[in-house]
């Protein structure tokens, strides 16, 4: 099995982690119920999509 020749640096470590981190979510209010949604998405509250009722909630 193959072995790296030199210890990999901290400073090259945390460099190539740099892009790893996890982001917020961007979230909206519905305009129907004004239930905070993923953008593009139906509302999970109401069902709503685009102004009219895509899913039947109950």
């Amino acid at each position: 099995m193959p072995l790296p020749k030199q210890r990999v640096t901290s400073r090259r470590r945390d460099m190539r982690r740099s892009h790893h981190a996890l982001s917020a979510p961007n979230l909206v209010p519905c305009p129907q119920c004004r239930h905070m949604r993923l953008p593009h998405n139906v509302c999970p509250n109401c069902g709503s999509y685009d102004g009219r009722e895509v899913v039947v909630t109950e």
